[in-house]
């Protein structure tokens, strides 16, 4: 069974990824695979600083996540650029992944920008974890450091909520506390365990 697994920037989505890990589903970590991809020395690193110049590197040949994100984030065009070289990389590792799973596995395919990138029809399932952009805000106030606005602009970069509930097989609302949001989760494993 294949499930993508998608929610707004600080909804709570990694922990829900850690959850599912813990009860068993094999999850393929979008966001880690993006970093690996892009990881120095790589064919996906070399087409960003192809595409961005040599200031998007640190000193010791890394990606600059925070200066790509910066340009990125405040120019739709520039994102578009980047999630062309990212994306196609990280389906390609996300379905190896998913082949060395196994025939029976539940597959959870963590993908932050699932419905931004229209793949919601790939998966039998989706889940989405759901949470107030005040919430969101505050999160990622305390958690990152970010000032209102620029939590504010990263927000609107991103699908909406409507647009992510939409697509939505399951919602899982992540307002309470872990243990609510673990019953949640254990709730949704055991119906895709039944669905497969």
């Amino acid at each position: 069974m294949r499930v993508g697994l998608t929610g707004g920037i600080a909804s709570g989505k990694s922990t829900v990824s850690a959850i599912l890990s813990e009860l068993g589903a094999t999850v393929v970590d979008a966001d880690a695979i993006a970093r690996e991809v892009v990881a120095r020395g790589t064919p996906g690193l070399a087409a960003v600083v192809e595409a961005f110049g040599e200031g998007v590197l640190t000193p010791s040949g890394e990606m600059d996540r925070a200066a790509v994100g910066a340009l990125v984030f405040a120019d739709p065009e520039r994102r578009r650029v980047l999630e062309g070289i990212i994306h196609p990389l990280v389906r390609a590792r996300a379905q190896e992944l998913e082949e060395a799973a196994g025939p029976g596995a539940i597959v959870v395919h963590d993908i932050p920008l699932l419905v931004e990138t229209g793949q919601a029809d790939r998966f039998d399932a989706v889940i989405v974890i759901d949470v107030p952009e005040d919430l969101q805000v505050a999160r990622m106030s305390a958690d990152r450091g970010m000032t209102e606005a620029e939590a504010r602009a990263r927000i609107a970069a991103q699908a909406s909520r409507e647009a992510r509930r939409a697509v939505a097989t399951y919602v899982i609302e992540n307002t309470g506390t872990r243990e609510h949001l673990r019953r949640q989760v254990e709730t949704v494993l055991s119906e895709l365990v039944a669905r497969a």
